[in-house]
């Protein structure tokens, strides 16, 4: 469903970080053609991710039209935890290395001005969220992919190094793991049934993609009210590095040892292996994800 909204003032979220520096010049150009459309700017720069989500919480709190996030899926997650279900749309200015939120919603990557142009222009289409409940009770939420395993493993790994840069340092953390790929016991609890499986990898769609374009749920609607999850059975060396070409286009799903499942509900299990959404570490597993209907309202010309 998409309503129009009269965009007067806007909260704008800079990751001055993101994209290795290009947060603050995508920012800053996103900012001043705002201003051209005559829309009212308050900047926002955290000083951490806490804080940046602090920041946005008390800007929707004190009624601004919209929350514009500048930077990459890390930082549209921020903004996440603070628009889920408050009603006021949230809009992207793409500046990260994967966008993967942005591909989903259609917005404009590596032109803030056409992005901040669909923030001024005021239309609002619904989006489902998952909700990750963790073994604690707390919450966290997600617009894209829920990943457990060799995934999460690779994301782990990626971020304790400091070398090299961008996405090569994902691509050198997934050679060093799937040289020490073993198989993972997963229980998946479903709606209707449950799934215990040597996994390589689980992943929960809300959305289709991650790491910058792969569609490891490539049928996910991220308007159904339902989660896709695609596992990966534990299989050769060889065969994973057959799979991996293919998750760019979807087609993997197609392979004998990739099993898909649609579900309102999904609860993960697995000993050891931490959970990860919209790129950033959530904690340990286990956790139970839920989609939630229409929980994020999000400025887009993409039909929902």
């Amino acid at each position: 469903m998409s309503t129009q909204k009269a965009i007067e003032k806007v909260a704008v979220l800079i990751n001055p970080l993101a994209g290795n520096g290009n947060g603050l010049t995508a920012g800053h150009k996103a900012v001043a053609r705002l201003r051209e459309r005559e829309v009212a700017v308050t900047e926002i720069i955290g000083t951490d991710a806490d804080h940046a989500r602090k920041l946005a919480l008390r800007a929707i709190e004190g009624g601004t039209d919209a929350l514009a996030v500048v930077g990459g899926d890390g930082s549209i997650s921020i903004g996440l935890q603070a628009a889920a279900q408050s009603g006021v749309p949230i809009g992207l200015i793409p500046a990260g290395t994967g966008n993967d939120h942005a591909r989903e919603f259609g917005t404009p990557v590596g032109d803030p001005v056409a992005a901040a142009d669909v923030i001024a222009d005021g239309e609002v289409q619904e989006s489902d969220l998952a909700r990750i409940t963790l073994g604690d009770g707390s919450v966290v939420w997600a617009g894209t992919i829920v990943a457990s395993g060799f995934d999460s493993l690779v994301a782990d790994r990626a971020n304790r190094m400091s070398w090299p840069k961008g996405r090569m340092r994902y691509n050198l953390a997934m050679l060093v793991e799937l040289s020490q790929v073993k198989p993972l016991r997963h229980r998946i609890e479903l709606d209707d049934e449950t799934v215990q499986v040597d996994a390589t990898l689980v992943a929960v769609g809300n959305g289709r993609s991650y790491g910058g374009g792969m569609q490891i749920c490539p049928k996910a609607d991220r308007t159904d009210g339902l989660l896709d999850v695609t596992v990966v059975e534990h299989g050769r060396r060889s065969r994973l590095v057959r799979l991996f070409p293919r998750v760019y286009k979807g087609t993997h799903v197609e392979l004998p040892d990739v099993q898909t499942y649609r579900s309102r509900t999904v609860r993960l299990q697995c000993e050891g292996i931490p959970a990860y959404a919209d790129g950033d570490r959530v904690g340990p597993l286990p956790v139970t994800i839920e989609a939630v209907p229409a929980a994020l309202h999000i400025l887009s010309h993409a039909p929902a």
